[in-house]
């Protein structure tokens, strides 16, 4: 396929994040492999924006189906991360075009370079919409949605004790993603995922403490206690100190990271 004149012309090359390309879970998963080995090679800048890809050189570099190709540009394409024109190709997209709520985005970013400034960004966004979300679920919360947040909480606590931060994570997850549905905003509410990997990426980057904060736990109960009881400035007041908390943490930890741990 011609390249437009001036355009970097670029067939994949491997590297060492990229998967393997022996077929494992079928289609799905090689789709996913391709995907993700794509994805972190954009985001990293090692195909920068303005180089031109084929699905004939997709399929080369990864061992796979042209269906299979075809399915993970398709998906960068839904991303923002790539263009695709006739007699153009498959072209990098700048950075402004990202779709920067993409959790799938989010991810690559921690797994990057750009790990720190990715986390301020998203704290920065958290300390924007989840205390306000917090003050909105202490009034529109259902029993259910109320009862399910102090069962959270007490999860976050057992694990924290068996300093499992898998299961802390999970328990964590579960909620933050139900005190925004608790919101009745449908916007805060399709930010869980972001949340949710803003808190994934503290964990498996090593950016949690082993031993999870007593007082960030309190603090996750006195939001659902304030949301169980109606009472808006109590959720948004202990949600604000949730997140300047993690904010805190996370800089910490990073600070005493060696260049080679992150």
């Amino acid at each position: 396929m011609p390249n437009p004149p001036g355009a970097p012309s670029v067939t994949p090359s491997p590297t060492p994040s990229t998967p393997s390309t022996t077929p494992s879970t079928g289609a799905g998963r090689r789709r996913e492999d391709v995907l993700d080995a794509l994805g972190h090679r954009i985001v990293a800048g090692d195909l920068p924006p303005g180089t031109v890809l084929t699905l004939e050189g997709v399929d080369a570099t990864y061992g796979v189906s042209r269906s299979v190709s075809r399915e993970a540009v398709q998906v960068l394409g839904a991303m923002g991360l790539v263009t695709s024109r006739r007699r153009v190709g498959i072209t990098v997209s700048e950075r402004a075009a990202w779709n920067v709520f993409d959790p799938r985005l989010i991810r690559w970013r921690l797994d990057g370079a750009e790990r720190d400034a990715q986390l301020r960004s998203l704290s920065e966004l958290r300390a924007g919409f989840e205390p306000a979300a917090a003050a909105l679920a202490a009034q529109r919360a259902t029993a259910e949605q109320a009862a399910r947040m102090a069962s959270a909480v007490s999860d976050m606590t057992v694990h924290a004790r068996a300093r499992d931060l898998d299961a802390y994570l999970a328990a964590d997850q579960v909620f933050h993603t139900t005190m925004l549905a608790a919101s009745g905003n449908e916007m805060y509410a399709a930010l869980a995922d972001v949340v949710g990997e803003v808190l994934a990426g503290r964990t498996h980057h090593h950016l949690m403490p082993a031993d999870p904060n007593p007082d960030a736990i309190e603090w996750h109960a006195e939001v659902a206690r304030a949301v169980r009881r109606g009472e808006p400035a109590a959720a948004e007041d202990a949600m604000r100190r949730i997140i300047t908390e993690a904010q805190e943490a996370q800089q910490t930890l990073a600070e005493q990271a060696g260049p080679g741990d992150r």
